[in-house]
């Protein structure tokens, strides 16, 4: 692999231990994709913030960069935690000190480095969003999607390591979504009828992602008044049930002018139409779990809310209450959740009985502790991916569908789709 004079003084340790020790990684995971050389990025996004998820030899291995030198190079934000350690909700959570002081250690040693941590898994709402053709280096499978598809940044899925090897270096491998000729659709999607909604946009990105996998999608028909939040949940749909870096959708995303850019001149390998019967057979594969009539744990915000939905949300819960024994988490970044406050949106969350959750979410919680203390039988939401991982990671019931049935469930403490 090419490096240049500067790469390679990394490499040789001229620039301390951190940086030797990220250009070595950089450069394994180059070769073994056959990278030619290496590009800068204009930004970072750690998916390795979660204690639960890190553990201790992840933790050390942090530590370890900050002790011996290591400072970001460029922009660096990091995914959601394992809970916000400043947030008075903890304990509402039923999340233990314990934890809440390993949690802080992890935070703590992404400070040293210059790192944001932001928590959220949707960076590119809160300052972190590259532009048009810049090369950035991000962990998170969502927050990945959309920076390809959405904001036509260039960036592979990374890891915990060559995430943070990157943001230390500046640069990473040039292979993959980083060159022009990977980025090209090969996988055309009709979709007929109007959608709406988060649920609309997340079940038709569930379904195309179990046939999709690693192809990529050129979605024609969805209309060009589709909204920001519609395509993020979209694409972390998408990501999900598939392994897509990157969907194009006609006369939206900046690399899709028409369907002829979109494939750059050539014919799909395959055509899909998106009818009914896709939509009812992804929404089953979504709520196969045992079927209960249990409302107690009830989700929003995967990925994180921009401001918009928190908004939303607060303006269905204005003068109602949520059901006794009912738990309902809508989840946001820090800075959204204090724009939220501003606006009021807070307080009509809170005067229903819904809680704003900052910085975590049920994927990166300890939410075996939290359910078992909680109590939880099933669990609701709007979200295809939190779905996804409720029926699976979480191992509990699913209901899924729309936010207004989510908050309408969350009212009466019970289920109409």
């Amino acid at each position: 692999m090419y490096l240049t004079n500067e790469e390679k003084r990394m490499l040789n340790g001229e620039e301390g231990y951190a940086a030797q020790k990220s250009m070595q990684i950089l450069v394994a995971l180059g070769e073994s994709f056959g990278a030619e050389n290496m590009v800068p990025v204009s930004s970072c996004h750690l998916p390795g913030a979660s204690f639960k998820l890190l553990g201790e030899a992840g933790l050390m291995f942090v530590k370890e960069m900050g002790a011996k030198g290591g400072k970001v190079r460029v922009f660096t934000t990091t995914n959601p935690t394992s809970c916000d350690c400043d947030c008075s909700t903890c304990d509402r959570l039923a999340i233990d000190g314990q934890f809440i002081h390993a949690q802080a250690e992890v935070t703590q040693a992404y400070q040293n480095l210059g790192v944001v941590t932001c928590g959220s898994c949707s960076p590119y709402l809160i300052g972190n969003a590259p532009r048009f053709g810049q090369h950035a280096a991000w962990g998170e499978s969502s927050a990945v999607v959309y920076a390809n598809s959405v904001l036509g940044a260039r960036t592979n899925r990374e890891g915990g390591p060559s995430a943070l090897a990157a943001a230390i270096t500046g640069r990473t491998p040039n292979y993959g979504m980083h060159l022009g000729k990977n980025r090209a659709g090969n996988l055309l999607i009709h979709v007929p009828e109007p959608l709406h909604g988060i649920e609309a946009y997340g079940t038709l990105g569930y379904a195309v992602g179990r046939i999709s996998k690693t192809a990529i999608p050129v979605f024609e028909g969805i209309p060009t008044s589709v909204s920001f939040d519609e395509l993020k949940s979209l694409g972390s749909a998408l990501a999900t049930s598939g392994a897509t870096a990157l969907f194009h959708v006609v006369g939206v995303t900046p690399e899709a002018p028409d369907r002829e850019h979109a494939l750059n001149g050539k014919k799909p390998e395959m055509e899909i139409y998106y009818d009914k019967q896709m939509r009812m057979n992804a929404i089953e594969h979504l709520t196969l779990t045992e079927k209960t009539d249990d409302i107690d744990w009830l989700y929003i915000g995967c990925p994180q809310c921009s401001l918009q939905e928190v908004r939303y949300v607060a303006e269905l819960l204005r003068g109602q209450k949520v059901a006794d024994n009912v738990d309902f988490w809508i989840c946001t970044s820090t800075p959204i959740k204090e724009l939220a406050a501003q606006m009021g949106y807070v307080q009509a969350i809170e005067e229903a009985g819904a809680i704003l959750v900052c910085q975590t979410c049920p994927a990166h919680a300890p939410h075996e502790s939290i359910c078992r203390t909680r109590r939880y039988q099933s669990l609701t939401t709007d979200s295809a991916k939190m779905a996804h991982y409720a029926a699976g990671e979480v191992s509990m019931p699913v209901h899924y569908g729309s936010t207004e049935a989510v908050v309408r469930a969350a009212i009466a403490k019970r289920w109409e789709a």
